[in-house]
């Protein structure tokens, strides 16, 4: 007994949940169908197609109800799927067995629900008006006497049929949710190549404007470096002049200290006058440059970055003009250059800095000419 109760629950179609009924279809699954319960499945999740005397003339696709495997179909729909002649024959025996058999009819009455109010009376009909199943006595003498009624046979098919269509209308709702759950993750995914690819193009223009950057200050920096190195090597040439004029006096001290230990007063007279010449003229240092006051300072190289600052912090994403009525063409070169300019605003305002600098060499001869009037004065 247990072994024909488990080959009847094998024989149970997922959607009407009965015994299939012929013929009995294969999906590309391996799972089987009613042809009719296959039918209604597909017309719920194809409900567009063309149909023809009620069935469906083209192609299309539905999923398994039972593995949710993705069924395609051809052009001869589901009169295309092979039918499963195995289960139906299987169907046939255990229909034979069980019509041969005389133990089911006890467990059929045992299964058949009773009346609560009439006890001895089985649930036969079905009142329409309240929706509940009852017995004869009570559409008789009992609750249900001026109710409406119907055989519980048909009221049974047709409940079945609604069931059995919710179900495959579902099922198809669940397809087309399926569908919309994987464009949703497909767009998903898009957003992040997308932004990927966004922040790598922001990322390369801002790596330009870093370049323009480091170019400009190299290239101030070493105007600020010719400068310096001018100014120390006339510095330095000026310091090997006093340096030598100094060598040139302390000789001369040294030859006046030999002169006066001279005891000979002729001598000392003939020694003295030369000497005396070359004192004064060690004395003077009319012939040398005078540093100006203030000639090693470098402030005069200012740096005015408030427009460039500016411009900067202004750089910000170009917003598409709804109202452009240009060819898109036109368009598309429109929003390159600006996005050029928006980009490369940074690097131009550097590039426009005022520095204001006084040539090295101007300095150098502006001290000298300098020193040689006072020297004269």
């Amino acid at each position: 007994m247990n072994t024909m109760e488990d080959l009847e629950k094998q024989l149970i179609c997922p959607i009407c949940l009965e015994m299939f009924t012929k013929p009995v279809v294969i999906l590309p699954c391996q799972h089987n169908l009613c042809r009719k319960c296959a039918n209604d499945i597909f017309t719920a999740s194809n409900p567009y197609l063309p149909t023809r005397g009620g069935s469906l003339t083209s192609g299309g696709r539905f999923r398994c109800p039972s593995c949710r495997h993705e069924v395609v179909l051809d052009r001869h729909g589901v009169y295309g799927l092979q039918r499963n002649l195995l289960v139906e024959n299987i169907i046939d025996m255990f229909k034979q067995q069980e019509s041969s058999s005389t133990k089911p009819e006890p467990v059929k009455k045992e299964e058949t629900p009773m009346c609560e109010v009439h006890e001895e009376e089985k649930i036969n009909i079905y009142c329409v008006t309240h929706g509940v199943p009852t017995c004869s006595m009570c559409k008789v003498f009992g609750d249900h006497k001026d109710c409406e009624v119907a055989p519980i046979s048909s009221i049974y098919q047709t409940k079945k049929t609604e069931l059995s269509d919710g179900i495959a209308m579902m099922v198809g709702t669940n397809d087309r949710m399926q569908g919309i759950i994987s464009q949703l993750e497909e767009a998903c995914r898009a957003i992040e190549e997308n932004s990927r690819r966004q922040k790598t193009v922001v990322c390369e223009k801002f790596d330009q404007l870093y370049t323009i950057l480091e170019e400009k200050k190299r290239e101030l920096s070493q105007k600020v470096t010719a400068e310096q190195e001018e100014k120390v090597n006339y510095i330095r040439g000026l310091t090997r002049k006093y340096g030598d004029h100094l060598e040139e006096s302390c000789k001369t001290v040294e030859m006046g200290i030999q002169t006066m230990e001279e005891q000979e007063m002729a001598v000392f007279l003939q020694n003295s006058k030369p000497l005396l010449q070359k004192i004064a003229e060690a004395s003077s240092t009319a012939h040398l440059d005078k540093v100006e006051r203030g000639y090693e300072n470098m402030d005069h190289f200012k740096v005015d970055f408030r427009k460039e600052s500016k411009a900067l912090r202004s750089i910000d994403f170009i917003q598409d003009n709804d109202d452009d009525d240009e060819d898109n063409e036109d368009g598309e070169a429109d929003a390159e250059e600006a996005e050029g300019a928006q980009t490369g605003s940074a690097g131009a305002a550097v590039t426009a800095s005022s520095v204001h600098a006084t040539p090295p060499q101007a300095a150098v001869n502006a001290s000298t000419s300098t020193a040689k009037s006072a020297a004269s004065t």
